[in-house]
C-alpha cells in the first residue's frame, strides 16, 4: 500500500505540471492513467484514501497562489476542500474499475466529479479540470462540440485505455486525435480594431488605499498614450478600447475627479471605453461591474459580476469566520451577485463580458454568447497573485473558451498577462507580466455558435448521469 501511496502522490505532481505555468499537456492522460492503475484491485475505502493523497499533493501546488490573498491558512483551506472531491473520485474509480467497459465509466466518473466539484460549495471553484490542461493542444477542439466537459472526457478515456489495453490505445489514440484535428474552428468574420490597455500596478500584492488612485492614473494615462500614438500613425485608431477589472477602484458614479478622468480619456481616444470598477451599493454591497463608458455621453450600459468569488469577494458566514482569522477584514464589504449575462452594446460590437473567474466558469461564459455577444472580453485583475502560475492558468482558459464558444477573446489584466486570441485559440497578442502596455488589435467577429454553444450542459449532465449509473452498479459489485 505504501507504493501505492506514493504513486498516488507522483500522479498529482504530473498532473499538475501538466497546466500552466509548465504546460507540458501530454502529461494529463499520463498522471491520470498511473493514478488509475494504482486504483485498480483496491477496496473503496483505499480507493477513497489515494485520491484523497492524489487531490492533495494536485491542488495543493496548483494553488499554492491563493496563500498570496490570505495567507497559508486560505491556502491549506481550499486545498483540503478540493482535495474531498478527489478521495470521492477515487471512490467511484475503485467502484467502476470492476465493470466491464470499464475506461468509458472512468471517463464519465471525472466528468461527474468535476461536475460536482465546479459547483459545490459555495458555487464551486473549477481549477484544475483537466479540461483546463489543454488550453492549446490537438484535443482543444473537441471543446466546439462538447465544452470542457468532452475535452476532460477525451482526455480521462485515453488515459484509461492506455491502463487497459495499451495496443488498443496506440490505435485509438490518434484516432482521437485525428478527429480533432480535422474538426473545423471558422475564423473568418468581420474585423473591428479593438484597444487594449495594461495599465499596471505601482507594487504587487493586494491594492491599499494609497495605490487607488494611481492604478487610475496609470489606466488614464496609458489611454492618452493610446490616443497620441494612434495620431502618431504608430498604432490604427481604435473602434473600443477594453479596460480590465479594478481599473478605478474609486467609484465613478460617485466620485467626480474618478469620472472626470475616465471621461477625458475617452474623449481624447475618441471611442466607447468598457470601464472596469468597483462601484457603491446596492444597499450595502459593493459591485464588481463592467461599464461601458461613451466619449460625448458618459456611463451607460453596465454588468455586474454573476459569479462573485467566496472568501475573495464576500465571506459567507463572516462572524464565525473571523473568530478562525481576521483575514475576512480585508474584504470590509460583501459583493453584490449580479442576475443578468455580460452582453454590452460597446461601439460597433456587441460583447459578451466576464469578470476574472467567471471563465471558469462553463455557464456563465455561455450565457453571454448565447444571449448575442459576438466577442468574448475576460475583464480580469491578477495583481494580487504576483508572478505566480494564476494568470497563465486562466489564460488558458479562455483560450479553451475561444474554441468552445466560436469566439475571439481579448483579456484585459490591470498588471498582465492581457492577450487577444483568435476564435481558434491562438494567441494573436499577449503582454508581459507587471508592464505598462497598450495596444490596438484587428479582431474578429462572429455570430455563428458551435455545437458545444447550443448544446450547453447537455453532454456534462448525460455522462454525469452515466457515471452515476456505473458507480452504483460497481458499489453493489
Amino acid at each position: 500500500m505504501k507504493a501505492r501511496l506514493v504513486a498516488a502522490a507522483l500522479s498529482g505532481v504530473l498532473l499538475n505540471v501538466a497546466f500552466p505555468p509548465h504546460e507540458l499537456w501530454w502529461l494529463a492522460p499520463v498522471a491520470v492513467g498511473l493514478l488509475t492503475n494504482t486504483l485498480r484491485g483496491r477496496t473503496l475505502r483505499q480507493g477513497a484514501l489515494l485520491g484523497w493523497v492524489h487531490g492533495l499533493v494536485f491542488f495543493g501546488v496548483l494553488l499554492v497562489w491563493t496563500g498570496t490573498i490570505a495567507g497559508l491558512l486560505a491556502w491549506v483551506a481550499l486545498t483540503l476542500l478540493e482535495s474531498v472531491f478527489s478521495a470521492a473520485l477515487g471512490l467511484a474509480l475503485t467502484a467502476v474499475l470492476r465493470l466491464p467497459a470499464w475506461p468509458l465509466w472512468a471517463a464519465a466518473v471525472w466528468v461527474g466529479e468535476e461536475a460536482l466539484r465546479d459547483r459545490l460549495p459555495f458555487g464551486g471553484f473549477p481549477w484544475g479540470r483537466l479540461a483546463f490542461s489543454q488550453g492549446h493542444t490537438p484535443l482543444t477542439t473537441l471543446a466546439s462540440w462538447g465544452g470542457a466537459p468532452l475535452v476532460t472526457f477525451a482526455v480521462a478515456a485515453l488515459a484509461a485505455l492506455v491502463v487497459r489495453a495499451p495496443g488498443k490505445a496506440v490505435l485509438v489514440g490518434p484516432v482521437l486525435v485525428l478527429v480533432a484535428l480535422v474538426t473545423p474552428v471558422p475564423t473568418a468574420g468581420q474585423r473591428v480594431n479593438v484597444g487594449v490597455v495594461q495599465g499596471n500596478v505601482p507594487r504587487v500584492g493586494l491594492e491599499r488605499p494609497d495605490q487607488v488612485s494611481q492604478v487610475l492614473a496609470n489606466h488614464v494615462q496609458a489611454t492618452h498614450d493610446l490616443a497620441a500614438s494612434v495620431r502618431a500613425g504608430r498604432l490604427p485608431a481604435p473602434q473600443l478600447v477594453i479596460w480590465p477589472e479594478n481599473a478605478s477602484d474609486l467609484d465613478p458614479y460617485t466620485d467626480p475627479a474618478a469620472a472626470g478622468s475616465i471621461a477625458g480619456a475617452a474623449a481624447d481616444v475618441g471611442v466607447p471605453i468598457l470601464v472596469g470598477a468597483v462601484t457603491d451599493g446596492p444597499g450595502r454591497f459593493v459591485s464588481n461591474r463592467g461599464i461601458v463608458w461613451d466619449p460625448v455621453s458618459g456611463p451607460g450600459a453596465s454588468y455586474v459580476k454573476r459569479h462573485p468569488v467566496p472568501f475573495g469577494e464576500y465571506i459567507p458566514f463572516r462572524t464565525l469566520v473571523r473568530k478562525v482569522t481576521d483575514k475576512v477584514d480585508l474584504v470590509p464589504r460583501d459583493f453584490a451577485r449580479g442576475d443578468k449575462p455580460g452582453v454590452l452594446q460597446v461601439g460597433p460590437v456587441r460583447l459578451a463580458d466576464v469578470i476574472c473567474f467567471e471563465v471558469a466558469y462553463d455557464g456563465v461564459v455561455r450565457d453571454a454568447v448565447r444571449a448575442g455577444g459576438r466577442l468574448l472580453v475576460v475583464q480580469t485583475n491578477n495583481a494580487t497573485f504576483g508572478r505566480s502560475g494564476e494568470t497563465s492558468q486562466q489564460l488558458a482558459m479562455s483560450r479553451l473558451r475561444a474554441v468552445e464558444l466560436g469566439r475571439s477573446v481579448v483579456v484585459a489584466a490591470t498588471s498582465g498577462e492581457s492577450a487577444v486570441i483568435a476564435p481558434d485559440g491562438h494567441l494573436q497578442h499577449t503582454t508581459r507580466l507587471f508592464t505598462r502596455d497598450i495596444t490596438v488589435q484587428p479582431v474578429t467577429l462572429r455570430t455563428a455558435t458551435t455545437t458545444a454553444s447550443r448544446v450547453g450542459a447537455w453532454p456534462e449532465l448525460l455522462l454525469a448521469l452515466l457515471a452515476l449509473g456505473a458507480l452504483l452498479v460497481g458499489a453493489r459489485r
